[in-house]
């Protein structure tokens, strides 16, 4: 009896020509989106990267140009009198160069050039000037004496009617292919970049933290049916949505030093003798189990801040997260003689570390890279000074853009490493 060969069963493997071509259908259809979020995303990514190469200042936003003001010195009441036409020149940059430059420029009708400068020819009423390469900075005063004729009396034009048209040929900083290590080196050989980051750091994992449990408590706190607990919902929003300016601006009169609500309390209620600048004292000697050291007092007021802004985002994902476990494992273990800790710390906490873990990443980044709240508290004064307000401190107070970009570059790598580390040690779902 010949046998023949049965047929297979299984599903065929692989991809067919039906789905290869939804595929591609697919991928073309979302091809402009992915072209739009990369130039967006990348866009000003790249652009940070190329300016932290670069010795840019703030000056060297636009490329250098030759700049001319025009002026008529002297009285032209009758024919044959004679007037200056007086060109003042320079060189919009301090440091680059600029070179053949050039000045052009429309005569007013009845005025002649008798005597030239060797640089300058006339044709006709166009007056054209080859004034050589300027250096950067460079001033000069170019003066034309020249005779009113009767047109000019009979039709005075202000020379300043026809503003003079400069050219000349000068380099671009932030176009050319000039680059430089200067404003790395420049930032990782001063012994306050690291200082930076270490307040950055610190003020990030314990602002982050901060957020985390007074979020987790608040969730905790009202995850329990009470009465008013939609109202103490909406309050507890408050610190999120309110402006940022307007919470930072209370805070700022509450630790006021002087009239501040705080510190009249505290001295009222004898716990210190004299006002604490909450908000501009660095640091004052602690003792703690015979250790003296020095506590961050400006830098713990800011992370108090960021931690009580912040933390109702936190709450709300945690108490969505609290309200979709199912009751009958705490029945269960009630049941089963679990305290209320035991209870939050064996079924609550397990639930939650998947939201915990994606709160910390977000808020950690956040955090990281929050400007407005130190700028608006403390500037950055007295020990408070983090990477993001170095930016703005290198690219703006200092007017160097390029050492400022080289700041937001080192940003950027601490926070890819950070999201690196996290993504690769952090709990994987079942």
């Amino acid at each position: 009896m010949s046998s023949q060969p049965l047929s297979s069963s299984r599903p065929p493997t692989g991809i067919g020509p039906i789905q290869r071509r939804e595929m591609r259908l697919a991928y073309g259809l979302l091809a402009p989106t992915f072209l739009i979020v990369l130039t967006i995303v990348l866009g000003p990514l790249l652009a940070n990267f190329w300016i932290s190469f670069k010795p840019v200042q703030l000056g060297d936003l636009r490329p250098p140009t030759p700049v001319a003001n025009e002026r008529l010195r002297g009285d032209a009441e009758a024919v044959g009198d004679r007037v200056t036409l007086d060109y003042r020149l320079r060189n919009s940059s301090r440091t680059q160069a600029i070179a053949d430059v050039t000045l052009t420029d429309t005569l007013p009708a009845g005025l002649t050039l008798p005597d030239l400068d060797d640089r300058c020819a006339v044709e006709g009423r166009t007056l054209t000037c080859t004034l050589g390469d300027f250096e950067g900075g460079k001033r000069e005063r170019l003066r034309l004496e020249a005779i009113v004729g009767e047109a000019y009396l009979a039709d005075p034009v202000n020379p300043r009617d026809s503003r003079p048209v400069m050219t000349g040929d000068a380099d671009n900083l932030l176009t050319n292919f000039t680059f430089t290590l200067d404003n790395y080196a420049r930032i990782f050989d001063s012994g306050e970049f690291w200082f930076v980051l270490r307040v950055t750091l610190y003020y990030t994992v314990f602002a982050t933290a901060g957020a985390l449990v007074l979020g987790l408590f608040a969730a905790q706190l009202l995850n329990t049916a009470f009465a008013g607990r939609s109202i103490l919902r909406g309050l507890f929003l408050f610190p999120y949505v309110a402006p940022v300016i307007a919470v930072a601006f209370t805070w700022i009169i509450l630790l006021d030093p002087f009239s501040g609500t705080l510190n009249s309390v505290l001295r009222q209620m004898g716990v210190i003798d004299g006002s604490i600048n909450f908000l501009g004292q660095r640091a004052v000697p602690v003792t703690v189990f015979g250790l003296t050291f020095e506590f961050p007092v400006a830098l713990t007021t800011v992370i108090a801040f960021e931690a009580w802004r912040y933390f109702p985002l936190s709450f709300l994902f945690i108490l969505a997260r609290m309200q979709s476990i199912s009751t009958d494992m705490y029945e269960a273990a009630e049941i089963d003689g679990a305290t209320p800790l035991q209870q939050f710390w064996y079924i609550s906490i397990p639930q939650l570390v998947g939201i915990l873990a994606v709160l910390f990443l977000l808020r950690f980044i956040w955090t990281f890279n929050k400007f407005d709240d130190i700028f608006l508290l403390t500037g950055g004064a007295a020990g408070t000074r983090t990477l993001t307000v170095d930016v703005y401190e290198q690219g703006f107070a200092v007017s160097n853009l390029g050492a400022g970009a080289a700041v937001a570059v080192v940003v950027f790598i601490v926070l890819l490493i950070f999201a690196t580390l996290f993504f690769t040690f952090s709990p994987k779902d079942e």
